[in-house]
Parts: structure tokens; C-alpha cells; sequence
């Protein structure tokens, strides 16, 4: 079964669309309340509204473009024209943020202001056209049964554009450089990072044809139709049976709960270390940094050790160590009253834990949905993550606010628990099909 072997390359060259996004991200997620609090004055409130009006936007725009991809036919594929659209958008938006925050400093003025918020939120419109059709294109041109293999470079590809913005923003604006500046020029970091996104763009259109890719998956679906759950609804359409219906159904519930979990912990965790054991800064991004580096290093073993014991087990497994983490978390940092070694290994724990978690929860998605569905459900994935990450950071300020800072980990723990009760009822999108056929757990990934 040669045919069920993943392409690695194929799969590191489609990776590069969510490697433009997250490196997107990374920047905008680092740099832009900068420049709203330092160059507009805007205190942490207003801040955070306009910081939050990406996961808003992200509830409608995500569905809606993954949706509408489906429903796409052009020469170059259903996905690719929305991912060149965006990011041609977006490149160009970018750019004119500096311009406005420059400026802005030497000659403040509200029109100013306003042409930065306006122009903010196209960029952030430009950005949610593309992401679900970007997402989508992996599983158009990937097996079923390899999906999680395929997720896991996809993630890692994820993390490789991150730390190419990090590495940049290290190497311009070292602490020393920008210190004692009165204002900070950001023109540099967004034309190399915009860079970055048109040139790993340009990368993906030279070397993936997406129709022919997309149309020789289809093929090989067809020859493999104890893959699709979705039955003839008797008038020639494809419908999903009520089973499956309830299993996407608490699968979503399960993806909201975790990631309410996990969100809450890495939004407000600088803040808690700061009130509970009167950490600075650093200590508490080397342990965040730490767990994204956990989660690095465990992408490829969890994609494999997945297809080998299947996505519902490895969540499982995850979900259970992800909230023993978390009720660790809570005893390290009552107990002791600085970051030491042992707090850094439960948050490398947390990574291998999120890893586990987040390779197979949109493969198993997908599963569930026939190959014209896929951008509409990778929409489902996204509104049922961005909508977690709307709520918890609300939520989780709230209680700690009115009962404790302290509670922020047993609510952490809590809701990941109550996902591991929901995923018990997710019956149907696991890696299973290669026991139906035999096979022996897939052949080693491709060099």
C-alpha cells in the first residue's frame, strides 16, 4: 500500500501557507498593542478591544471564506486563489501600519488614528480570507489515514514562521538598541516579514498543483469508500448520518473546552506569576517558551504515534496529561516562590500535552465531512477555537478578579477534564481505516 505512504515534501511545501500566517501572527500578536499603547496612548482596556477583534472577526470570517472555498472552481484550485488574494492584501495593508505610527509620532493627529484602526481591521479582514482555505489545502491533497502525519508538519511548519519573526525582531531591536528611544521604528520588521509571507507564497504556487493534487486524492478517496461517513440522502445528495452529526457535535464541544483550558492559562499566566510569586517578565516567558518548544519537538513523534494508536487515544492521553499539568502548575507556583527546573519541565510537558491534542483534533474534524466540505468544516474547527478564545480570557480575568489569582489553574484543569468527558462521546473520525485494510499501522514516514 505504497499509495498510503505521506509525501513529506509535498506536505513541508503546502505547510508554507500556514507558515506566512503564523509568522503574521507572531508580529502582529508582538508589535501592534506596542504601538497602540506607545505611539496612540490607548491604555490596556481599549487595547485589549482591539486586540480581541481578530477572534472576534475570526468567528464569522473563518467559516464564511472556508465555506465559500469549497464552493470555488478556477484554474488554479478551490484554495490557492483565496491564499494569493489574501496574502497580496495583506502584504500590502501591512506596510502602511509603520507609515501610520511614524507619522503619527512626529505630527499626531486623529485622522491619523483612524486611518490605523481603519486600515488594522482590513488587514485583519485580508488575513481570515485566506486562513481556512490555506488550512483546507492539506487535507484536499492528503489521505484520510495520514492526515495527522500530514497535521503535525503542518504545525511545525507553523512554528518554524514564528521563530523566523522572532529571530528578525531579536536582531533589529535588541533591548540596548531601543531603550532609550523615543519612539520605535517598525518600518524594518513589517517589509522582511511581509517578505517572508509573499516569497513562502510564491514558494507554494511554483512547486503545489493544487487541482491536480486535489483531483488525484479524490481518486484515490473513491477507491477507498469505507472512508467517507457522509450517506446518499436518497435524493443524489450527500448528507452525514445523525451518528456522525453528534460526534462532530461534541467534538467541537471538546475542542472549545480545551482550548479554554489552554488560552486561558497562556493569556493570562505573565500576569498570574507576577500577582502570585512576584515573578518579572522573563520568568515567565522562558516557561511559555519552554512549552512551545515541547510542543515543537513533539509534533512528528505525536502524527506517527497517532496513526499507529489513533487520534482518540492520543487525545485522550494528551487531555489527561495536559490537566495534570495544570493542577501541578497550581502546587509549584503556591508552594515555591520562584520559577525553578521543575516548573519548566511540567511546561515542556504542556507542550508534548497540547501537541498530542491539537495534531489530531482537525484531521479528525475533517474526517467526518466528504472532500467538497472540507473548508466549511476546517471553518467548524475555527469558530469552535476562536470562540474559546473570545470567552476565556474574559471568563478566567472574572474569577480571578473576584475570587483569587490562584484559581486560574483548577479552572484550567477543569474545562480540559470536561473535554476528556465529551471526546468520550466522539464515536467516529479516528485513523481506523488502515485496520479496515489490513495495513500495518503505515509505513515510516519519507525522508
Amino acid at each position: 500500500m505504497s499509495e498510503l505512504k505521506l509525501n513529506n515534501k509535498r506536505t513541508v511545501l503546502v505547510g508554507l501557507a500556514f507558515l506566512s500566517i503564523c509568522s503574521f501572527w507572531q508580529m502582529y500578536d508582538s508589535v501592534v498593542p506596542l504601538i497602540l499603547r506607545e505611539t496612540f496612548g490607548m491604555d490596556e482596556s481599549l487595547t485589549g478591544i482591539i486586540m480581541a477583534a481578530d477572534n472576534i472577526l475570526a468567528l464569522f470570517l473563518l467559516p464564511f471564506f472556508g465555506g465559500l472555498s469549497d464552493r470555488t472552481s478556477s484554474r488554479l484550485g478551490r484554495r490557492t486563489p483565496y491564499i494569493i488574494a489574501g496574502t497580496a492584501a495583506a502584504v500590502i495593508l501591512m506596510n502602511l501600519l509603520p507609515a501610520l505610527d511614524n507619522s503619527y509620532s512626529q505630527a499626531a493627529a486623529p485622522f491619523k488614528l483612524v486611518a490605523f484602526v481603519i486600515v488594522l481591521g482590513l488587514l485583519l479582514v485580508a488575513m481570515g480570507t485566506y486562513r481556512s482555505p490555506a488550512v483546507a489545502l492539506m487535507p484536499d491533497v492528503t489521505a484520510k489515514p495520514l492526515r495527522s502525519k500530514a497535521n503535525a508538519i503542518i504545525n511545525l511548519m507553523g512554528a518554524v514562521g514564528g521563530i523566523l519573526y522572532l529571530g528578525v525582531a531579536a536582531v533589529l531591536y535588541p533591548t540596548a538598541k531601543v531603550s532609550q528611544l523615543a519612539h520605535v521604528d517598525y518600518r524594518p520588521l513589517f517589509v522582511i516579514v511581509s517578505a517572508i509571507m509573499a516569497a513562502a507564497v510564491i514558494v507554494l504556487l511554483l512547486t503545489i498543483r493544487e487541482p491536480a493534487l486535489a483531483a488525484e486524492n479524490q481518486d484515490l478517496e473513491r477507491r477507498h469508500p469505507e472512508w467517507n461517513l457522509a450517506q446518499d440522502d436518497g435524493h443524489g445528495s450527500e448528507t452525514l448520518p445523525g451518528p456522525v452529526k453528534r460526534s462532530l457535535c461534541f467534538l467541537l464541544a471538546s475542542i472549545a473546552l480545551w482550548f479554554i483550558g489552554y488560552n486561558g492559562v497562556t493569556t493570562w499566566f505573565t500576569t498570574y506569576v507576577s500577582q502570585v510569586m512576584g515573578e518579572g517578565l522573563g520568568g515567565a516567558s522562558t516557561c511559555l517558551l519552554v512549552a512551545t518548544a515541547g510542543a515543537i519537538v513533539s509534533y512528528i513523534p505525536i502524527g506517527i504515534l497517532a496513526s499507529k494508536f489513533g487520534r482518540k487515544k492520543t487525545i485522550h492521553a494528551g487531555i489527561i496529561l495536559l490537566a495534570a499539568c495544570f493542577l501541578a502548575g497550581f502546587f509549584l507556583t503556591t508552594l515555591f516562590s520562584s520559577i525553578n527546573a521543575v516548573m519548566y519541565a511540567a511546561f515542556a510537558l504542556v507542550g508534548l500535552a497540547w501537541a498530542a491534542i491539537n495534531v489530531n483534533s482537525l484531521p479528525m474534524v475533517v474526517e467526518m465531512c466528504r472532500g467538497g466540505d472540507v473548508g466549511k468544516f476546517t471553518g467548524y474547527y475555527y469558530t469552535a477555537s476562536m470562540l474559546a478564545q473570545v470567552i476565556t480570557p474574559v471568563v478566567a480575568g472574572s474569577l480571578m478578579k473576584s475570587i483569587s489569582y490562584q484559581i486560574l489553574f483548577p479552572y484550567a484543569a477543569f474545562f480540559v477534564m470536561l473535554s476528556f468527558l465529551t471526546m468520550c462521546f466522539v464515536r467516529h473520525g479516528d485513523s481506523k481505516a488502515e485496520a479496515k485494510k489490513g495495513l500495518a499501522a503505515f509505513e515510516d514516514m519519507d525522508d
